[in-house]
């Protein structure tokens, strides 16, 4: 308890050392200190430290400096420096809990942490199994990743069920009283926690728990395909019907009508939210939750799969003053994971960027994001209309859906925003008939579009398992002009799930207008007649692209077919 009295020091003589030391470095500027001086002021429950590295200050230049005012060492924490033998004793729980991770290094044990009070009131709560144990400060990162690692191997939970055969006629339905107590057991507990513990180590999208003959199935959306990898007992249907319920906020009493929920949830360390839709059918409730992971969204778009000339020309999109930008491509194609990285790599300090959404899957930081909700009126148009009024620079509207929205957006786009948004239609060319078809005059389609990108997502064949071939004859009649050397084909290994497949990337189609294809759209052309001359002014279609990235070896002929 020596060391714990250490931290009741007056705040300001542990900051103005901790400020001293990063001065000295050369860490720290005049101006940064007195930026963090009244930050902490105002935020007089958080650390220095964290106001520090808020504004910008490294993080490990921080770290080190309070390493050294506490007599502690600082360590970057990897996978063979964790003590996995101290987590069994104390449980991982107990590690995420106290935000500790325990390390071995050169053969001396240490309790690593983000802060040194951290580190101190774990060991005095657990004294006897940190006795002996150096202390250490280590990266924010460093730490939520080796829990990660604890939770992937030291938390496979097992569904404690037994296998029962159902015969045919068995009363299988619970009421309503036992289907909410056999909800909370410890059984159902853990199946519900395993299977989405087990479609977030699989990167799956969503989760499907179906009833069927005998059996409940459980099957995951992984890389855009389902895989059956689990089933339960059906006589424990009901129970974890009634306990995915539980958790979404919805009636575990009505089985009639479909219904939508949430869940947020912290699940292997990362928080996650849970999209969860119910429908009844003859069997049982059936239940489809999809996953809504925000690192799916921390990616840059060099990283989406776009071609470098393709890439180079949509950031120069992104960065017009003014106009309308649609992604377009049907459910699950990737859309919203394209427009959210747009919007992340704009200068969101500089820009008022806002965006309206139905609902709002992620949050963005430096974003201003509306939740529509129709039961009370507040649509897409109603909501864009009063953004209107915010001074936006970028608009983000979810989707286009009808004649009134479009208008909005159109009239946002010709007085000065810039509007990004959603369609769902099969290519690129077919977004402008689809706006007239609504109902807006063709003139005003030609005038405020500037570009439209339709997508898909292709499964990347598996790097472990690939094998790459010349392409027979059949193979290069279907790639119509491509004719690589050699072509891979998906063969399928343990680290791939015996799929071939492994990840996901982008196929798209980049529609730019320019002159003449507005004096086109004036007119009302049909799509046949729209689509050639796109093709005509060098538009490269769905499938171009994809034969493009068969030859680059990321996917494969099977793949860019099924998909266009």
């Amino acid at each position: 308890m020596k060391q714990l009295n250490t931290l009741k020091q007056p705040a300001t003589s542990y900051a103005d050392k901790l400020l001293d030391s990063l001065r000295s470095q050369g860490v720290l500027d005049t101006e940064q200190q007195e930026v963090a001086e009244r930050l902490q002021k105002k935020n007089q429950g958080q650390p220095i430290a964290q106001t520090l590295i808020d504004i910008g200050i490294s993080e490990e230049s921080v770290q080190k400096a309070v390493a050294d005012l506490f007599g502690m060492l600082f360590i970057h924490i990897t996978s063979d420096t964790i003590d996995f033998e101290f987590v069994k004793t104390v449980g991982s729980g107990w590690c995420r809990e106290h935000g500790i991770v325990p390390v071995c290094i050169d053969g001396k044990r240490y309790l690593a942490a983000q802060s040194p009070d951290a580190v101190f009131l774990a060991e005095d709560i657990c004294s006897e199994q940190c006795a002996n144990m150096g202390h250490a400060i280590a990266l924010r990162r460093d730490l939520e990743n080796a829990v990660d690692l604890f939770d992937s191997q030291t938390q496979k939970i097992q569904p404690e069920v037994q296998e029962e055969e159902c015969g045919e006629g068995s009363e299988l339905s619970l009421d309503l009283e036992s289907a909410s107590s056999e909800a909370d057991s410890s059984p159902v507990v853990s199946f519900v926690s395993n299977m989405i513990a087990t479609a977030l180590r699989e990167n799956a999208s969503d989760i499907h728990f179906e009833p069927s003959d005998g059996r409940s199935q459980v099957r995951y959306r992984i890389d855009g395909v389902l895989h059956d990898l689990d089933d339960a007992p059906k006589r424990l249907h009901a129970a974890v019907v009634s306990r995915i319920k539980i958790l979404a906020n919805l009636d575990i009493a009505e089985r009639r009508l479909p219904q939508d929920g949430r869940i947020r949830a912290m699940i292997l360390g990362r928080s996650l939210d849970l999209r969860v839709s119910t429908v009844p059918t003859p069997k049982g409730e059936k239940i489809v939750m999809r996953l809504l992971d925000d690192r799916n969204i921390r990616v840059g778009l060099d990283e989406l799969g776009f071609r470098k000339e393709v890439l180079h020309a949509w950031q120069k999109e992104i960065v017009a003053p003014n106009g309308i930008i649609l992604v377009t491509g049907p459910t699950g194609c990737g859309k919203t994971t394209t427009l959210y990285s747009s919007l992340q790599s704009m200068d969101r300090k500089r820009l008022n960027i806002s965006t309206v959404e139905d609902p709002v899957e992620y949050e963005l930081d430096g974003i201003t994001q509306i939740q529509v909700h129709d039961k009370i009126d507040m649509t897409f148009s109603r909501a864009l209309r009063a953004l209107l009024r915010q001074d936006p620079d970028v608009v983000l509207l979810g989707e286009i859906r009808d004649k009134e929205t479009a208008g909005v957006a159109i009239q946002a786009a010709m007085t000065g925003h810039l509007v990004l948004s959603t369609l769902h239609t099969n290519d690129a060319p077919s977004s402008m008939t689809r706006l007239i078809n609504i109902g807006v005059e063709p003139f005003l389609v030609a005038s405020a579009v500037n570009a439209v990108l339709a997508q898909r997502l292709a499964r990347r064949v598996c790097k472990h398992c690939v094998e790459f071939k010349a392409p027979t004859s059949e193979e290069i009649e279907l790639l119509n002009g491509f004719t690589p050397e050699k072509i891979p084909h998906a063969i399928g290994c343990s680290k791939c799930r015996d799929s071939g497949y492994n990840g996901r990337l982008g196929v798209y189609e980049l529609l730019l207008m320019n002159d003449e294809l507005r004096d086109l759209i004036a007119s009302n052309p049909t799509i046949t007649t729209f689509r050639n001359k796109c093709l005509e002014t060098g538009m490269q279609n769905l499938r171009i692209d994809g034969f493009a990235k068969i030859a680059e070896g990321l996917t494969t002929l099977e793949e860019v077919l099924r998909l266009t």
